[in-house]
């Protein structure tokens, strides 16, 4: 057997020079990697900060209405009636009067009265395109209609409550023969318009998550395709939709243009949807701005709006909590 020398290899310049620069390269991305990654940690570190001081700077001016001693006011108020002769305990908001009343009660009803017809018709038009978009269209008509809904966020609110109330209203009025020309319904219109887009991109995504085996074992049982997507998708993604819809409805909750625009901006307990309401966020929009800083009526304002803040952040609480629950099950 003959002796194998070995030799060694000696490298050109020019590969150690490609190694250097390889290595080079390699050290620069490591750099600019931690650098992003320090930078999308002080924003989201910031991001928290910021709720946090809006949280304490909101609570705190709102429970200053409390000291003033007329937090059964929240309520109603008993008042006197010149017409009645008598003294009477009314449930309003009436912010400039003799005698100021900052009951919630109407707020809350305008709010709700918006907000649940909004996420009902925004949930039964967005599952729908959901579902088209998961389990009947195909994937190039996909790629050009789940963009155009998702630009339905992108249209200004103030646009929306403009053609709600020059258009929408007459139209609905016409039809209904509605004592009030703008009312809650036209705002739900308005609301459901804008709350679309995140039921149907949330709804979409839950449904696509759902194993492709779920399917193909449904119609190996000899199911058609929509017993299959509304006895095994839909069951299957039933926690995502339903984070959708809470996410919808907090959305609703807080929108502002469109129901100052939209919804007549009357303060009145009603269950009537084509009554004319006013909703915490309209009240916010249309008050504060004209309140003198430190007065009842200011303290009055902030403690509508930390009500709204702790409904809508429980609302997202709930939301988050339903779609943990819903990765858990896909996993398993």
């Amino acid at each position: 057997m003959e002796a194998v020398s070995v030799v060694s290899r000696k490298y050109a310049p020019h590969e150690i020079e490609g190694d250097i620069k390889t290595e080079l390269m390699h050290k620069e991305s490591r750099f600019t990697e931690l650098i992003l990654e320090k930078v999308l940690l002080f924003a989201g570190i910031s991001s928290i900060l910021l709720i946090g001081l809006i949280f304490i700077f909101l609570f705190k001016e709102a429970v200053l209405f409390f000291k003033t001693g007329h937090w059964l006011d929240l309520i109603g108020r008993w008042v006197y009636d010149e017409w009645e002769g008598k003294r009477i305990f009314k449930i309003m908001w009436q912010s400039v009067s003799l005698e100021p009343k900052y009951s919630l009660i109407p707020l809350f009803c305008g709010s709700f009265l918006v907000a649940f017809p909004a996420t009902i018709i925004s949930a039964v038009i967005g599952i729908g395109c959901a579902i088209f978009l998961s389990e009947i269209a195909s994937p190039r008509l996909r790629e050009v209609l789940k963009p155009t809904l998702e630009l339905l966020a992108g249209i200004p609110s103030v646009v929306v409550g403009f053609v709600m109330l020059a258009m929408v209203a007459t139209f609905v009025q016409n039809i209904f023969h509605t004592h009030f020309r703008l009312n809650a319904f036209i705002g739900a219109i308005g609301v459901a318009l804008v709350t679309l887009p995140i039921i149907i991109t949330i709804s979409e995504d839950a449904l696509r998550a759902v194993p492709k085996e779920l399917r193909d074992a449904s119609y190996a049982l000899g199911a058609t395709k929509w017993q299959t997507v509304f006895q095994t998708v839909i069951p299957a993604a039933i926690s995502g939709i339903s984070a959708a819809v809470i996410l919808g409805f907090g959305r609703a909750l807080g929108e502002t243009m469109i129901v100052v625009m939209a919804t007549g901006n009357a303060a009145l307990v009603t269950g009537n949807i084509f009554s004319s309401v006013r909703t915490m966020t309209a009240n916010i929009a249309a008050e504060l701005g004209s309140v003198a800083q430190g007065s009842e009526h200011y303290y009055a304002l902030f403690l509508v709006g930390a009500v709204l803040f702790a409904v809508t952040f429980l609302l997202n609480m709930v939301s988050e909590l339903v779609l943990n629950k819903m990765r858990r099950n896909l996993r398993m």
